[in-house]
Order: C-alpha cells, then sequence, then structure tokens
C-alpha cells in the first residue's frame, strides 16, 4: 500500500491551513504552523502569482484528502459514489469520510490523529458490533458500537489519548463515556456539525469539468 513517507508538516504548510496531522503537537507551539505558515521550499517566502480556479480547486482537494489521509484512486471511489447517492455531492463525499472506521476511532479520541488510528485499527486493536474489524476504510453506521480490544486497554498511548480526547474536543455526532472503552456513531453528521475547513463546492466543481 502506497504511503505518504516526508514530513507530515509540509502537507500543511503547502495548504495553509492546519490539517492536524501529527496529533497534540498541532495543538502546541511546536506546530510547524505556528513558527513557519508559509509553504515550503526555497520560494515558500517569496510572492506567487495568482492561482487559477482550477488551481484553487485542485487545492481544495488535495486539502481534503490529506486530512483524511486517502489516495487519490479511492478518493475518486468515495466522490462517484456521493454523486449517486441522493443530496448534496458535497456533502455525501463529507460523510462518507467521516463513517471510515479509522476516523471514528479518532473522532472517539482513541487516537490523537487519523493517521494512528489508522495503524490501530490495521493493528486489529478494534472490533464493531463485537466482530474485529482491521480494514480502516470500513464503514460504519449508525449505531454501530465500536470497541477497544481487551489487550489494548493497558496501551499507553491509546490512555493517553482519551486523556487529552476533552481538551481535544468532541464532535456531537459520537458518544462515548468517560472511563469506557465502546463508543458508537449515534447519526451520519450534517455538514454544519463536521469540523473541516474545506469548500466541498470546489472540489465538486473539479471533478464534474
Amino acid at each position: 500500500m502506497a504511503r505518504y513517507l516526508d514530513a507530515k508538516c509540509k502537507l500543511c504548510r503547502r495548504e495553509g491551513d492546519k490539517l492536524f496531522l501529527k496529533g497534540e503537537r498541532c495543538f502546541s507551539d511546536r506546530c510547524a504552523m505556528e513558527k513557519r505558515p508559509y509553504p515550503p521550499g526555497q520560494h515558500g517566502r517569496s510572492r506567487r502569482r495568482k492561482v487559477s480556479e482550477y488551481g484553487t480547486q485542485l487545492r481544495e482537494k488535495q486539502k481534503l484528502r490529506r486530512i483524511y489521509g486517502v489516495l487519490e484512486k479511492p478518493f475518486r471511489n468515495y466522490f462517484a459514489e456521493a454523486a449517486r447517492r441522493k443530496g448534496v455531492t458535497g456533502t455525501n463525499l463529507l460523510q462518507l469520510l467521516e463513517c471510515r472506521l479509522d476516523n471514528v476511532v479518532y473522532r472517539l479520541g482513541f487516537a490523537p490523529s487519523r493517521d494512528m488510528a489508522r495503524q490501530l485499527v490495521n493493528h486489529r486493536h478494534f472490533e464493531v458490533n463485537d466482530r474485529i474489524v482491521d480494514i480502516a476504510s470500513f464503514q460504519v453506521k449508525p449505531g454501530d458500537k465500536v470497541t477497544l480490544r481487551g489487550k489494548s486497554r493497558k496501551n499507553p498511548l491509546i490512555l493517553e489519548s482519551l486523556k487529552n480526547a476533552t481538551a481535544r474536543g468532541r464532535v456531537g455526532y459520537v458518544t462515548i463515556e468517560d472511563g469506557k472503552f465502546d463508543g458508537s456513531l449515534t447519526t451520519v453528521p450534517e455538514r454544519e456539525l463536521i469540523p473541516i475547513n474545506v469548500q466541498e463546492q470546489l472540489i465538486v466543481e473539479l471533478y464534474s469539468k
């Protein structure tokens, strides 16, 4: 499976926005966006030419892909599925991405970043409705119970993440009780509840050309 192996902070700087790819570091003064809020590279500080309409649309698509850690081909598949469904295509796309198992694990607070959540899922740390699921892209449905397996409940990284989850803030469409190791997706989130700073309509326009 293809992986991005370069510095994650470069992605945030390239998009000009915090993508929260490095967990707790993104909430501290060590965040690269706090120190160097300009694109990477030797010409990052210099004035750049005006971005075209296509360039603006492309940047929004790249930002969304990088936030959720999805490669280009799977992302296109998500868009195709979103376009097939009833409703607003952009909202459907965000809902599909939010219902990925790795994202739900992240939203519940078991991991400080989606990247770590994906690794935990791949290493079989979680069950969905009492069945082990090790596919990060698994679509969680409202009411599904996501449980941290018994042997993983002493993992210091997970315990530390749960401890800091309240400070990071949880979204209203997942629920987990304090001190518990299982939670659930309560509903498919409406657009206004998804805390993602992207203009999804630009992505729809990009793929509609």
